[in-house]
């Protein structure tokens, strides 16, 4: 057997074990951002709906992206996907595995809006739509062949396909459930409801931008001439930028490095190069990344002067980043390493590239947006709503869907003592 098949496929299945374990990141970093009375339903439900998303990605959603007899909107085979090779250089089951743990992450970024206040069976229905008809449709026009795809849109790892695409979905969720109780006041200011444990949440992080590695250096899928280094040289040097721009921001603007900002910072920069990290020279990686630490700062407060409760941070650190990230492309993205589409604007290669990027962007966001918006509005209306009672959320939801704590020693204390 060919040894370069037998390395590709080595490599691409450590590359889906690194992404799959971001899962335990996303865990650490919801459970840490968030309240102790939710902290196990977070934990719970992150594992449940990769679980369920992995099997419905097996049945619907490999072929809508990837399948034959495809048109510019999805493809039309390889549904249930039985293992067989499909000519890719590298085995085609650990293929199938690499997208399904990208498909796992998009889905994670979309519940994300659902943060302590969502019923657990609108978890469930909504992950099965998402993962059939709004992720494989998205990454199908840009990664299967599709319209975008033939416009040579860049998105290398997935800015658009998995981070916009799961903010968006996020989005509509934060718009149509309304913010958590005690979030806002009256008179319209807000409160912060403060996660209950910022070390979980800079574990978390850590264990992002380890994932990361897989998650970027991993879609080179090949090991020809190393060129997974590079990609991977570029993914730290903006996620460093990204931590360090976010530190100086908050402490410039509040007084304060702010914890919660910093560590957003260097998620916003993973989530920025994650489009272009194959695209650009290491400076430009510097400069996107930066670019994503101050952004995500601006973009936390846009949200909450405007009442968007998003608890995770899910619309800056995936969604604000990652517009900027595959925007990035059109005017970094040098002649030599623009393997697919034209170089950037500041390589000579005018707009043209910049407007293929915006473009994605624009159809990409609205698509999911108005797909995941359209569900929940549907779902609202026939499971008698998308959130738990008011009764509930201030119980919490480890002990009002789960019937047990996350945290059973802090809460039966609490209990004991009450009723002594």
């Amino acid at each position: 057997m060919d040894v370069s098949y037998l390395m590709n496929s080595l490599w691409v299945m450590v590359g889906a074990i690194l992404v799959i374990f971001m899962l335990g990141g996303f865990i650490l970093l919801e459970a840490g951002s968030t309240r102790m009375k939710n902290a196990g339903h977070i934990a719970g439900k992150t594992i449940f709906t990769f679980g369920l998303s992995s099997l419905v990605f097996w049945a619907v959603g490999f072929g809508f992206i990837f399948g034959g007899n495809a048109n510019f909107f999805v493809g039309l085979s390889e549904f249930f996907y039985s293992g067989k090779e499909l000519d890719l250089g590298l085995n085609s089951s650990v293929f199938f595995l690499f997208q399904l743990a990208f498909a796992g992450i998009a889905i994670t970024i979309a519940t994300g809006g659902f943060a302590e206040r969502a019923k657990l069976s609108v978890y469930v229905v909504f992950t099965i739509l998402f993962a059939a008809i709004v992720y494989p449709v998205v990454a199908h026009w840009i990664w299967g062949g599709g319209w975008l795809a033939e416009h040579g849109k860049q998105d290398f790892a997935g800015s658009t396909v998995v981070h916009l695409t799961g903010a968006m979905a996020a989005f509509a969720a934060t718009i149509l459930l309304k913010p958590r109780i005690g979030k806002y006041n009256k008179d319209g200011s807000s409160n912060t409801l403060f996660g209950h444990n910022q070390v979980y949440t800079a574990l978390g992080v850590l264990i992002l931008w380890i994932g990361w590695f897989g998650f970027n250096a991993g879609s080179t899928v090949s090991v020809d001439a190393g060129f997974f280094g590079f990609v991977a040289l570029n993914t730290n040097l903006a996620a460093g930028a990204g931590v360090v721009a976010a530190l100086f921001i908050s402490w410039i603007v509040l007084g304060k490095s702010d914890i919660p900002t910093m560590l957003n910072g260097a998620l916003a920069g993973l989530v920025a190069i994650t489009a272009s990290c194959a695209f650009v020279d290491t400076w430009a990686a510097v400069v996107i990344g930066f670019v994503a630490g101050i952004l995500v700062f601006y973009s936390a407060r846009f949200f909450e002067k405007r009442k968007i409760d998003d608890p995770i941070f899910a619309l800056s650190v995936h969604g604000a980043a990652g517009i900027w990230g595959t925007l990035s492309t059109g005017f970094f993205a040098t002649p030599e390493l623009a393997t697919v589409g034209q170089a950037g604007l500041f390589y000579g290669g005018g707009f043209t590239q910049l407007g293929v990027q915006f473009l994605g962007v624009a159809t990409s966001g609205l698509y999911a947006f108005i797909v995941s918006f359209i569900i929940l509005a549907v779902l609202k209306k026939v499971m008698g709503g998308l959130r738990v009672t008011e009764e509930e959320e201030i119980m919490g939801l480890d002990i009002s869907e789960h019937g047990s704590y996350g945290y059973p020693e802090v809460f039966l204390a609490k209990e004991d003592k009450l009723s002594s």
